[in-house]
């Protein structure tokens, strides 16, 4: 094969430059230009939008861009400055009907001129950085048309006016203001701020606060609160309709302040009508109204808390400090209950539940609770009606209710070992007369008494429970052990522990010798199988079931307490008997046995004895014999003993000198506790801490505290520091 050369191809220039006609550019906007006159005459239908495309596409390419863009703003100025003439010469309301109709061309023909502009759109415009196509048409619409001097002002005017005559009940056209806001925002945020809601806002603030002086000097709480509430509603459905969304908070905030904020006071304090006699009348709608109104203004929520503060300690504090109320302790325990219930109630239904309400709630009972220093003896006595009588019949679920009310009570109360005391007393009463209603019911506030205040509160009354079931095998093998007494007399014997029951005074009474007898062998069998204790008869505290036989030989069986039952078996050998004898032959004190004769004597209906002379009090000089005329259709007749329900004043001393007592040793083993983690401590933290140690049992006074310091250093459990006085040493 033979070799041949390879030749080289090479691509080379045109020899001539191709020349663009001088005048293309003239001749090419002119078309260009011409659509843009037919796009804004509407008459876009017989033009080639494909040619126009490639037009503006050679210019750009041929770099008469610039030609091209600047030709369009001129083109688009002059336009819009005849829209604007015609938009200016619209009258009334046409108005603005013209300028949404003129937006709505001007928006149809920018989207025109873009499709056929669109290659600049995508290289001229980004290389130089100018405005895009759409832009640029609201941009000249804006400064154009909108804010032309005779047209911004107007519209301003006119939105503003549509908005005032809404406000004022009449209907208006909702479509068009939601199309010239739009246009606004399509603008640009900063046009719909500064040509629109700036001054809405300004001309709202004024309308609302005329209308709230109006409203305010003319209509009650209630009615103001609703009429607030209705704008508010109004406000935020109107920006649903035709505003800005970012223009909610702005305007309800205008509404809060003019209507609300501004008036808070005035409103809460109004006389018949304000929050007080919300609250007295149980509007739960006004106050849930008045709460959701007031949360959306700064301090609304602490002003309706401390005026249902101050009111509720108000009228706390009347309620337990009126001698009146103060007479009948369960009715009193029963308001306070009730009380509660009333704003629980409001809490939940009208203030949602809130936690800061209800904890200003619990502070304000606690505040007036403890201003009553009788409060603990009075909800135990409260306690021990329901545990009696008033809850016979009740379901156990609303026998719970009832407990957990009281233990809210107990809560309150900062003298918890007081109302321990009572507790105590009132139980043992209802344990050794059988009377209480339920054991189960018992045993539950004992439970929740024992989940409040741990084990060592309840210890003793467990104990107590115990001693009634102890008692029951006790009497069985007392009776199994003498067959004999099986015709004679009954004896029941509760035995009971000493440390785990109320201590009271052993006073012994005279027995009859039947029961005396008795006694005597039960002590003998008791002593027999416990050995090391020691039994002393609480003769005060017995009860006695005696059959009687009156004049006419009308048989009655007798409930009576073992001082009555010695003082009705005397009269078995005697008709008639003077004070100072029944005083002599039973040994019963004075004013115990004053009590057991005018329960016998001076009660209706269980006057078994009669006395002379007639009267309601027992007099040392007075007489008493049968009462042959007695009768009862009942065969059991109880016989109760006139007891004051409350304490005396002698006995509320005594109860609280027990009470100091019995704090003295939990004071001093408090600080000796704390001495022995902290081993140095001062008097102020010492003070401090007992009291926040001791608080879930009761308040401890600081000047017992520092007796109680003083106790342990002359015991040798604490020293004072040599240079500072006030600083006290552990000594182990």
């Amino acid at each position: 094969m033979s070799n041949q050369k390879k030749k080289n191809f090479q691509i080379e220039a045109f020899k001539h430059r191709v020349v663009v006609d001088p005048k293309y550019a003239e001749k090419t906007w002119s078309i260009l230009e011409h659509a843009i006159h037919e796009i804004y005459n509407h008459n876009a239908s017989g033009l080639s939008f494909e040619e126009l495309y490639r037009n503006a596409y050679n210019m750009v390419l041929h770099k008469f861009g610039e030609k091209l863009y600047s030709g369009l703003v001129a083109t688009m100025t002059a336009h819009l400055k005849e829209i604007s003439k015609s938009i200016e010469a619209a009258q009334g309301d046409l108005f603005l009907e013209e300028l949404n109709r003129k937006w709505n061309d001007h928006n149809k023909a920018l989207q025109m001129i873009r499709d056929i502009l669109m290659y600049m759109d995508r290289t001229y415009i980004p290389n130089t950085h100018k405005t895009p196509v759409h832009e640029l048409g609201l941009n000249l619409w804006r400064d154009n048309v909108i804010h032309s001097s005779k047209i911004q002002s107007r519209l301003l005017s006119m939105l503003l006016e549509l908005v005032h005559r809404e406000r004022t009940g009449e209907v208006i056209d909702r479509g068009l203001m939601r199309n010239i806001i739009k246009m606004l925002m399509d603008l640009g945020s900063s046009v719909y701020q500064e040509d629109f809601e700036k001054p809405f806002l300004e001309v709202s603030a004024e309308f609302y606060m005329g209308e709230s002086q109006k409203f305010i000097e003319c209509c009650d709480c209630g009615d103001y609160l609703k009429k607030a509430e209705l704008r508010l509603n109004e406000e935020i459905e109107r920006v649903t309709h035709y505003l800005d969304v970012k223009s909610e908070v702005k305007i309800t905030n205008v509404v809060e302040k003019e209507m609300i904020a501004n008036h808070m006071m005035r409103l809460v304090h109004m006389e018949n009508s304000g929050l007080v006699n919300m609250l007295l009348d149980d509007k739960y709608e006004d106050l849930g109204r008045m709460y959701n109104l007031f949360r959306r203004v700064p301090n609304g929520l602490s002003t309706i808390r401390d005026v249902m503060t101050s009111h509720l300690r108000e009228i706390g504090k009347q309620l337990v400090t009126d001698a009146e109320k103060l007479r009948d302790p369960v009715e009193f325990v029963q308001r306070l209950l009730d009380e509660k219930d009333k704003y629980d109630s409001i809490i939940s239904q009208a203030f949602s539940n809130d936690k800061t309400f209800q904890n200003a709630l619990n502070s304000s009972f606690e505040y007036f609770i403890n201003l009553n220093n009788r409060s603990p003896e009075f909800i135990s006595l409260y306690v021990d009606d329901k545990l009696r009588k008033g809850l016979k019949g009740v379901s156990e679920e609303d026998v719970e209710i009832i407990l957990d009310k009281v233990m809210m009570l107990f809560r309150y109360l900062q003298e918890k070992d007081v109302f321990e005391k009572y507790y105590k007393q009132h139980l043992a009463k209802r344990l050794l007369s059988g009377k209480t209603v339920s054991d189960d019911a018992e045993r539950s506030l004992i439970v929740k008494l024992k989940t409040e205040c741990g084990y060592q509160f309840t210890s003793k009354l467990e104990g107590m429970f115990t001693d009634m079931k102890t008692s029951q095998d006790t009497m069985q093998g007392f009776y199994a052990s003498h067959p004999e007494l099986t015709d004679g007399p009954t004896l029941v014997v509760q035995v009971l522990t000493t440390g785990s029951w109320p201590t009271q005074p052993s006073i012994t009474c005279n027995l009859p010798a039947e029961m005396s007898a008795l006694c005597e062998k039960f002590r003998s069998y008791y002593l027999g199988t416990h050995t090391g204790r020691r039994l002393s008869w609480q003769t005060n505290m017995g009860t006695a079931d005696i059959k009687a036989t009156f004049g006419k030989g009308q048989k009655h069986e007798l409930n009576v307490s073992t001082y009555q039952m010695c003082v009705l078996m005397l009269f078995n050998n005697a008709d008639r008997l003077s004070y100072k004898e029944v005083e002599q032959a039973t040994g019963i004190p004075a004013s115990d046995l004053k009590r057991c004769l005018q329960s016998m004597a001076c009660v209706k209906g269980k006057n078994v004895l009669r006395k002379e002379p007639m009267s309601k009090d027992i007099g040392e000089d007075d007489a008493f014999f049968v009462n042959d005329k007695f009768t009862s259709k009942f065969y059991k007749v109880k016989i109760g003993t006139v007891v004051a329900q409350k304490e005396s004043e002698p006995e509320k001393q005594e109860t609280r000198q027990r009470v100091e007592e019995d704090r003295k040793p939990q004071i001093e083993a408090a600080i000796v506790r704390i001495m022995k983690s902290r081993r140095v401590l001062d008097h102020n933290n010492i003070i401090a801490e007992v009291t926040k140690q001791l608080q879930s049992r009761f308040l401890a006074n600081p000047t017992e505290i520092k007796k109680r310091i003083e106790s342990l250093i002359e015991r040798d459990f604490l020293e004072r520091d040599n240079n500072d006085r006030k600083l006290y040493r552990y000594l182990a």
